[in-house]
């Protein structure tokens, strides 16, 4: 499984980006997604993750509230809405894919992850 995301880019402390990652896999609905991110220095950490059917999504903490993910199976693309962004949410931004496990935030358990998409917020 190939995962490629896009959407990154600079913007200023109070405004949004959209975040996609598209998926080669033809299986793509039975993949529980997920969004992780990892500052310059600092371990990844988990942001968000979605059920195969959209059903159901879990947040960090830090991002509940202002991130939202969804997912579009018919284009085996997940996405990750970024609001109120704030300059700690600056980072690389991962996307993973797992068939294990349902809600997790734990990086071990997703099997497939993206090259990255660098997210810059400047205050």
């Amino acid at each position: 499984v190939q995962l490629v995301e896009s959407g990154g880019g600079s913007v200023q402390a109070g405004g949004s980006l959209r975040l996609s990652c598209v998926a080669s896999a033809r299986t793509f609905s039975s993949y529980v997604m997920g969004w992780f991110r990892q500052a310059a220095g600092e371990e990844r950490e988990f942001v968000a993750c979605i059920s195969t059917s959209a059903g159901n999504a879990w947040y960090s903490d830090s991002v509940k509230g202002r991130f939202t993910i969804s997912r579009d199976n018919g284009k085996n693309t997940v996405y990750l809405q970024m609001n109120s962004l704030k300059s700690e949410d600056t980072a690389a931004y991962y996307c993973a894919a797992g068939s294990r496990y349902s809600g997790t935030n734990y990086y071990g358990n997703y099997d497939y992850w993206g090259q990255g998409t660098q997210v810059t917020v400047s205050s």
